[in-house]
């Protein structure tokens, strides 16, 4: 926010400065003071801008270009500003109208971008989201955890396996640690974080995180996507072995606006819009879409392990940027999650997409010609479903094997299926 007051509230300052300057260079008894403050306000206005605009072009700004024009404007105001002074050209009325002009332009393109930043801001996102793990934490009112008709065959009151693993994930865990363990071991999580570090056992730290601590030996089952090769590779690098159990079976899938007429597409559309060479909607039989916006999603997260997969030896393009100033004044560039935009395509695995943006904004596309229904995947007609595993260290200890044989088992399935995912039978 200080950002925001400092890169736009020094222009407009500036350029009100320059406007009072311009009028009290009519008055006699003021001309001095009048040509000292605009000129003063015209060498702020120069150069507060054109160091922003190289701020945001060396930190990855979405609007270079923004900004290198708006200091190009705000140049030929001072220019106008200064050639005004030295040739009088303020004596005549005539002269003040271009002046105020682009004084007005230049107030209003920051104005303008904040305004439309602001609306950016309102438009569905599909992205890590704690109100999902606040959802399905175990105990919190009003939770959606999946629960049994009849009481677990099995419980684990000591040595209790701890669990982990991705945010899509983790409503299929919370489900299985709400019916094995103690209720005052896991009564305390919410949001995916434990709140009481004697019962550390259920967390949700995502992919990425997930992998290092099974690894590491800080977590004892993590539930993901398959691993990526540089998450194989940290394993192999720190002599551990990793037994990846398939425990059921989900859809990924791609999805677009509501509004968007188009209902399939293919593999290969897709390896064309995600290596770049398909920039456009109307390549795909889609008018009045302009340019594809191809989200993409972090490095190492399970989806785009997944995406990554799909493209085979295909290059990914670069995918979107956003920006994050953080708390110490620093802009961390980050992949962009999927924003709704009328043009845009996403990607995730099908119960989170669904459940993270309700009310019909988003539909879910046929994959050449095939739904990504429950029924599909099950019956192996969507190309794209997959495994999704309980991962254990081949060093496990008992407790662990016994709850990764009771995941497998009819009550593990049946907490699987009520949870919205595809069970293995």
């Amino acid at each position: 926010m200080l950002v925001d007051y400092f890169l736009y509230g020094i222009p407009v300052i500036s350029v009100i400065s320059i406007i009072i300057g311009i009028v009290l260079l009519s008055v006699k008894k003021a001309l001095k003071f009048a040509r000292i403050l605009t000129l003063v306000s015209s060498i702020l206005l120069l150069i507060i801008p054109l160091l922003m605009a190289l701020v945001m072009i060396l930190f990855g700004s979405a609007n270079p270009i923004l900004y290198c024009i708006l200091s190009l404007v705000i140049f030929a105001l001072l220019v106008s500003v200064v050639s005004g002074l030295l040739w009088g050209k303020f004596k005549h009325k005539s002269f003040y109208i271009p002046i105020i002009l682009v004084s007005v332009l230049c107030i209003s393109v920051p104005i303008t971008h904040t305004i439309y930043n602001n609306y950016t801001e309102t438009i569905p996102t599909v992205g890590e989201s704690s109100d999902l793990l606040m959802t399905y934490s175990p105990y919190v009112a009003g939770n959606k955890v999946a629960t049994l008709d009849e009481a677990s065959k099995l419980t684990i009151t000591e040595d209790i396996p701890r669990l982990n693993g991705a945010t899509a994930m983790y409503p299929i865990y919370s489900a299985f640690a709400k019916a094995v363990y103690p209720k005052y071991t896991i009564d305390h999580v919410k949001g995916g974080m434990s709140y009481q570090t004697d019962f550390n056992i259920l967390c949700c730290d995502k992919t990425t995180r997930a992998y290092e601590l099974i690894v590491t030996g800080e977590a004892d089952i993590i539930f993901v996507g398959g691993p990526s090769e540089e998450q194989k590779a940290f394993a192999k690098e720190n002599g551990v072995e990793l037994v990846y159990t398939p425990i059921g079976k989900e859809a990924f899938v791609f999805f677009a606006n509501s509004q968007n007429p188009i209902e399939n597409i293919t593999i290969e559309d897709i390896k064309g819009i995600y290596s770049g060479e398909i920039r456009r909607w109307s390549e795909l039989g889609v008018n009045g879409l302009g340019k594809i916006r191809a989200f993409q999603r972090d490095e190492g997260s399970g989806s785009q392990t997944a995406l990554q997969n799909l493209m085979g030896d295909t290059e990914l393009m670069t995918p979107p940027k956003e920006n994050v100033v953080s708390g110490m004044g620093g802009i961390i560039e980050m992949t962009a999650d999927y924003k709704n935009y009328k043009n845009a395509i996403g990607y995730s695995f099908r119960f989170y997409s669904t459940e993270m943006v309700k009310n019909d904004q988003i539909k879910l596309l046929s994959i050449n010609g095939v739904y990504p229904s429950i029924e599909n995947i099950e019956n192996g007609t969507y190309p794209i479903a997959s495994e999704f595993y309980a991962v254990t260290r081949s060093d496990a200890d008992e407790n662990t094997k016994a709850l990764i044989e009771w995941i497998l088992s009819p009550q593990g399935q049946e907490l699987i299926e009520k949870t919205g995912y595809t069970p293995l039978y």
